[in-house]
């Protein structure tokens, strides 16, 4: 009885997240703006990295907890740097002060 019910919801919620996902994606290819499209790559890669932890629990394994961190930093530097992009229209700062 229990085993089914969590089976139930585990599946409910790779259908929604699968759900979410699209509308992620809808939004990541038609934003408007370049702050529209960091917004739902960071929200696409949240939700992937949930996925990935429900698909974990499915096969019962670790070896896609690796994985989660990956995309996790991956997502980070790229947000990251994306939005300092925008700013200010540089990446790095090479007239740092603490260069000299």
């Amino acid at each position: 009885m229990i085993g089914s019910l969590i089976d139930f919801f585990i599946t409910s919620a790779l259908i929604l997240f699968g759900i979410a996902l699209l509308l992620t994606l809808f939004r990541l290819i038609k934003g408007p703006t370049t702050a529209d499209r960091v917004v739902a790559f960071d929200t696409a890669s949240a939700i992937l990295m949930s996925m990935v932890g429900m698909l974990s629990i499915v096969f019962g394994t670790f070896s896609f907890l690796d994985s989660i961190l990956l995309i996790a930093i991956i997502s980070f530097v790229s947000t990251v740097s994306i939005s300092r992009f925008i700013e200010g229209g540089h990446v790095f700062n090479a007239n740092n002060k603490r260069n000299r």
